[in-house]
């Protein structure tokens, strides 16, 4: 039956499944909580919502590091987990095929670090197909990949960003950056304390940047007010936060992404770089949702920026369009159990 096969994008922060002819079926924060290193208290958004707030009997992190798997059996655990979830009544379904989305810039045993996450988690699976992630995104922001045409991808995603150009249903070059939005948020939070001598979580940085964060100078500045734990004297306070303390703590990362972008251009050969020119670069990731971001790119890159509706699943769409789609299926391989 169609309905046994499964797309997976196991992002740093968010787990995405595909089901053949259903579409997507969960999106759930990608981290575990365990109690007394031992029993799992709460998993996905739940897990979330105690992130930066459990005692400290109670372990809360996300297993996915930088695209790859940091922490495996907490990655297996919340895999079966996710897999087990009573909202996709599984339970009576046999044998399944798996399409996981993989980086492209990873070593041979990170990728066999999925098919063996896959294949031992307990999750009856018959044949795991591996898909790299910058086709698959590709074909999730509508984007034809098989064609002999060149096309530029950057996906800004939570932990890394990754930059691809693509044609005839491969990378031609690709570069991946240990960027993405946790990085900004990191990178909020030491701003927030440097002026003023405030500390406040990667949660309260991460609303300040979907409030705030735009990727080049504005003239209008917004505000917004935040609770916080003042330094000199231990207390919470109240604090309002503008909008452009947020651009001057993302810009030196975002224009990392800008150089790197240009390195990848410098490099990618003449025809490409044409067809790149006439179709411009297509921006993807939960990141790429930053204000004005494709004005950054198209201000020093002198190329049109393209944005991605619902850009942080596109991937799990692509893996969708392979799945359902008879002329894509070349474009997964297929590992062996």
């Amino acid at each position: 039956m169609s309905e046994k096969i499964f797309g997976m994008d196991l992002g740093t922060n968010s787990f995405k499944l595909y089901r053949r002819g259903k579409g997507i079926a969960l999106h759930q924060k990608n981290i575990i909580a365990i109690k007394d290193m031992k029993e799992t208290s709460a998993y996905g958004d739940e897990a979330y919502d105690m992130y930066e707030r459990a005692p400290e009997y109670i372990e809360v992190s996300f297993p996915m590091l930088h695209g790859v798997i940091a922490h495996f059996q907490n990655m297996q655990s919340l895999l079966r987990l996710f897999m087990n979830d009573r909202s996709l009544k599984l339970t009576s379904m046999g044998k399944r095929d798996y399409y996981i989305a993989v980086p492209h810039n990873i070593t041979e045993v990170e990728k066999r670090a999925f098919f063996d996450l896959v294949a031992g988690a307990g999750i009856r699976a018959k044949q795991i197909f591996m898909v790299e992630k910058p086709i698959a995104d590709a074909l999730g922001a509508d984007v034809s990949v098989e064609e002999a045409k060149g096309i530029m991808l950057v996906d800004i995603g939570a932990d890394t960003t990754e930059i691809s150009i693509l044609s005839l249903g491969g990378i031609v070059l690709s570069k991946l950056l240990h960027i993405g939005g946790n990085q900004l948020d990191d990178a909020i939070c030491l701003q927030v304390k440097k002026q003023y001598n405030l500390i406040i979580g990667r949660k309260t940085a991460n609303r300040l940047k979907c409030a705030l964060a735009h990727a080049i100078p504005n003239d209008e500045t917004r505000t917004m007010t935040i609770l916080g734990r003042d330094i000199i004297t231990g207390l919470p306070i109240r604090k309002e936060i503008d909008s452009d303390m947020v651009y001057r703590a993302i810009n030196e990362y975002l224009m990392t992404i800008i150089d790197a972008s240009k390195v990848i251009l410098e490099r990618t050969p003449p025809e490409l770089a044409a067809d790149i020119i006439h179709s411009g670069i297509y921006l993807t990731g939960g990141s790429s949702r930053i204000q004005q971001i494709d004005q950054l790119f198209e201000e020093h890159l002198d190329l049109k920026a393209n944005l991605v509706e619902n850009p942080e699943e596109s991937v799990i769409r692509g893996l969708g369009k392979i799945m359902d789609t008879k002329e894509y299926q070349s474009l997964a391989s297929v590992m062996k159990l």
